[in-house]
């Protein structure tokens, strides 16, 4: 009998702890995923929940979230969403759970919804205010649920951590624009940031395609941007449609001695085909594509029919108006190659003002190659030097402390090696480019998942007043895939890259490309394709990278 009593009080006690368990949350595990939480955006998920049910029936009553350090300024709404089993937020299934618009001190969202056995999913997503400035963080948490009206708290009310802000500053069907991509960024003279990319119109390929260059103004160090202009458009030149003279792949440089800004664009006229001719009669309604890059898409020789066009326009007004485009081709290509382009992003001013456009295109043999092209005369001229190295595409240069160039490019061998010997290749030269040598560093230092990437070289005085330079570089840090937006920082030239240093802006995969610009001596400034934008833009402080 005895036996019996205490079995009977045994199963009893299971039961109780069972039951205590799933109080402390045992069912219940939460996940803050590293995105940037943006501005111009309807939805940024901040917080994922996930409630595994062990039983067939079950349903949710409330959800209670705590906003944590979230400045209640920085936020127009809050939403609680429901996916079922899915646990993407990008998915067309997400129900409303609920949402709340300006009592953001009681955040307790009331709805029944039944709970299917297993994994169910919630997400906690935040729209930002107007008034919210773009170093801030948010951060979100969940102090209960109930089920059943028993109430399930978390182990933890948030994973540790917090979210930077940022801006979606094009997104998708922006402006009727199908995709925004090959983002450029710098800072003029006067502090204006200026922002270039590609303006997809049609489709989201490469070119040939209904391509301009767009520019975003920002007088206020990226608080606010001005309404997209567009700097580079052939429009129906030759009698052709647009979709027929796409410009592309912009690199922005401003010249430091006269802040007279450049902005330097790939030009393809028509359509070259796979065996290198030229296709005539074009109309709207043709089908025919080829790529600058691809097979024989541009072939050698100067002329429009032959291979695409390298073309510029500057502007002297602070980015205000710009020119009519200049076409450097015959100036600069050497005929036997079959392409010479602009590398994207942005070019530089050297201390004893030489301009330089990092550039890549392809040899006499159509293999690819990366190099400079500069100008000693304030622009009017321009030169291309020798090759950096072959089969390696875009790039990035900075002028370092001894007067040399380096320059940090994307290397197509990059695509098989995911090895100890996957990297950047770096390349640098003494004498603009005649003579390169491969640094130390080159092919194992900075990862690469052969995508484009940028190397800013960023002045600023220190604690006791002293005048610094630190390098710094992004790109997404992973051999494989372009993911993981981060940025490093180097305090010596280029010879190292200390991991305590690196900063993981977005861990979501993206288009990946990206570029850096200093905003004040405090601050820098990114654009790159992120997860959450065809376009995210972000600023950082530097004590924050630094200060470590």
């Amino acid at each position: 009998m005895k036996l019996k009593i205490l079995f009977g009080l045994f199963i009893v006690g299971i039961f109780l702890l069972s039951f205590k368990n799933s109080n402390q949350g045992d069912y219940i595990t939460l996940k803050q995923f590293n995105y940037p939480v943006l501005k111009g955006k309807e939805n940024n998920p901040v917080l994922r929940m996930c409630y595994e049910n062990g039983f067939a029936k079950k349903t949710i009553e409330n959800i209670k979230i705590n906003l944590l350090d979230t400045e209640l300024s920085d936020l127009a709404t809050v939403r609680v969403y429901f996916t079922g089993k899915d646990s993407i937020f990008r998915t067309k299934k997400k129900v409303l759970y609920g949402k709340s618009i300006t009592q953001f001190n009681d955040l307790l969202f009331k709805d029944k919804i039944p709970l299917s056995q297993g994994k169910n999913y919630f997400w906690i997503s935040y729209q930002l205010s107007d008034h919210c400035k773009l170093n801030s963080k948010v951060d979100a948490g969940l102090d209960f649920i109930t089920i059943d009206q028993n109430k399930e708290y978390p182990k933890e009310i948030s994973p540790k951590g917090s979210l930077r802000t940022g801006l979606a500053l094009q997104k998708h069907r922006d402006n009727n624009v199908h995709t925004y991509r090959i983002p450029g960024l710098t800072s003029t003279n006067k502090g204006t940031l200026l922002a270039t990319y590609d303006v997809r119109r049609d489709l989201g390929r490469d070119l040939q395609g209904n391509i301009d260059i767009g520019l975003s103004r920002s007088a206020n160090k990226g608080e606010s941007w001005e309404p997209m202009q567009i700097v580079l458009d052939m429009k129906t030149w030759g009698g052709l449609p647009e979709k027929f003279n796409g410009v592309s792949d912009a690199s922005i440089l401003v010249d430091r001695n006269t802040n007279t800004i450049y902005v330097a664009g790939l030009w393809m006229h028509g359509v070259i085909n796979s065996k290198g001719k030229w296709i005539e009669g074009l109309k709207e309604k043709s089908r025919d594509w080829n790529h600058q890059w691809r097979n024989k898409g541009s072939q050698p020789g100067l002329d429009v029919k032959q291979t695409s066009q390298f073309i510029i326009v500057k502007s002297t007004d602070d980015g205000k108006t710009w020119s009519k485009p200049i076409n450097l081709t015959k100036m600069c290509k050497d005929p036997k190659w079959w392409l010479w382009a602009p590398a994207p992003g942005h070019g530089i001013t050297l201390k004893n003002g030489t301009l330089v456009f990092p550039t890549q295109g392809r040899d006499e043999n159509g293999k690819p190659f990366s190099n400079i092209t500069y100008s000693k005369d304030g622009g009017i001229i321009w030169h291309t030097s020798n090759l950096a190295f072959q089969n390696t595409t875009e790039s990035m240069a900075v002028e370092l402390s001894n007067g040399s160039i380096m320059m940090n490019i994307r290397d197509n061998r990059n695509h098989k090696e995911k090895g100890d010997q996957n990297g950047r290749a770096i390349f640098t030269t003494e004498d603009l480019g005649k003579t390169w040598q491969e640094h130390s560093t080159s092919h194992g230092a900075l990862i690469e998942p052969v995508c484009m990437a940028s190397i800013h070289k960023h002045t600023f005085k220190d604690k006791k007043g002293n005048q610094r330079s630190i390098l710094l570089y992004s790109n997404p840090n992973d051999k494989k895939d372009r993911i993981r937006q981060t940025i490093k920082v180097s305090f010596d030239d280029g010879n190292s890259w200390p991991e305590k240093y690196w900063m993981e802006l977005d861990e979501g995969k993206g288009a990946g490309y990206s570029c850096l610009t200093s905003i004040d001596d405090n601050t820098i400034g990114i654009l790159y394709e992120g997860s959450q934008a065809q376009l995210t833009f972000q600023k950082i402080r530097l004590k924050e990278l630094i200060d470590k």
